[in-house]
């Protein structure tokens, strides 16, 4: 089990044994709390320089990125300031413009996976009843196939499509954001203010709305940053596999793919992406891992106590 999942655990657990509701102002007090530690500054830092190479990147560029510059593989000396890729165009070029709809993709695909994830998991919760059964084992067999295998799958069939690959992560991202929610918000259900805001009369939507889903902010923030993770990786590996949208357009995964076969003579075609999508996935991995402790309540790093 990978550190973030960990993590995850962690805020799951914090969750089902707190004993009051949380108050509303709770979700923007953790992101304080957090800010905190050093870690998730870090991460932050990490994923901002990320982001805003991949939005301005492609107005900073100083060619377009499918100019042929130079010869193949060649070195700095050709004018392109990491040298060119296996067709003569500017690697740099091709990065600064290669970065941002991965991005998209995964913040669109994470977004949506997440907001029908915590649908299910919280009406799955709040049932108690057959619903519930009938929910969470159609999640369960979502989940018994493996991410990348069911995008693959998608984007075979239909083909390399940009909203494809958004539905498809958006697809496998929702089970394991259903169970999260489902299993911090099921103490949250059997406590006396649910069933005071029932005697009420208030709506099950409401309730739902406003006062489950306030009390699993901390637990469903972390489970946010583990899924983008996730969908940055295989976005990134359906590319590296040749399933872009665009086969020859500028993508961080396709530039891996296209640059592997020179990592020896000239690496930085592959370099280059293969180390921004590290750190970003490095950044985002330090963003929930310090949320994940603040929700716990470990709100200081091991070297300040």
């Amino acid at each position: 089990m990978s550190d973030l999942e960990l993590n995850a655990d962690k805020a799951l657990a914090m969750a089902e044994g707190a004993d009051t509701p949380t108050p509303a102002g709770r979700g923007s007090n953790l992101i304080r709390r957090s800010l905190r530690l050093g870690r998730t500054r870090v991460g932050l830092v990490l994923v901002g320089i990320l982001v805003l190479i991949s939005v301005f990147g492609p107005f900073i560029a100083p060619h377009a990125s499918d100019e042929f510059v130079g010869r193949p593989f060649s070195g700095r000396g050709s004018g392109a300031l990491f040298g060119t890729d296996y067709l003569g165009q500017d690697v740099w070029s091709r990065f600064l413009d290669g970065g941002l709809i991965i991005l998209i993709l995964a913040v669109v695909s994470t977004a949506i996976g997440l907001v029908a994830g915590l649908a299910v998991g919280l009406v799955a919760a709040y049932s108690r009843n057959w619903l519930d059964d009938v929910l969470m084992r159609g999640m369960d067999v979502i989940m018994a196939f493996p991410q990348i295998m069911l995008a693959l799958v998608a984007v075979s069939l239909v083909g390399p499509k940009n909203w494809v690959t958004v539905l498809a992560i958006a697809l496998t991202t929702a089970p394991r954001v259903a169970r999260v929610a489902r299993g911090a918000a099921q103490p949250v259900v059997e406590r006396d203010f649910i069933g005071a805001t029932e005697a009420m009369g208030m709506s099950r939507a409401r309730i739902i709305s406003g006062e489950l889903f306030p009390n699993i902010l901390g637990p469903m923030m972390v489970e946010a940053s583990l899924r983008l993770t996730y969908s940055i990786a295989v976005i990134a590996a359906l590319a590296f596999l040749g399933l872009a949208n665009d086969p020859n357009g500028a993508n961080w995964g396709t530039m891996i793919k296209q640059n592997q076969g020179a990592l020896a003579t000239q690496p930085w075609g592959a370099l280059l992406p293969i180390l921004a999508i590290a750190v970003l996935t490095m950044g985002t991995g330090l963003i929930g891992d310090g949320i994940a402790r603040t929700a716990a309540g470990i709100d200081r790093e091991r070297g300040d106590e």
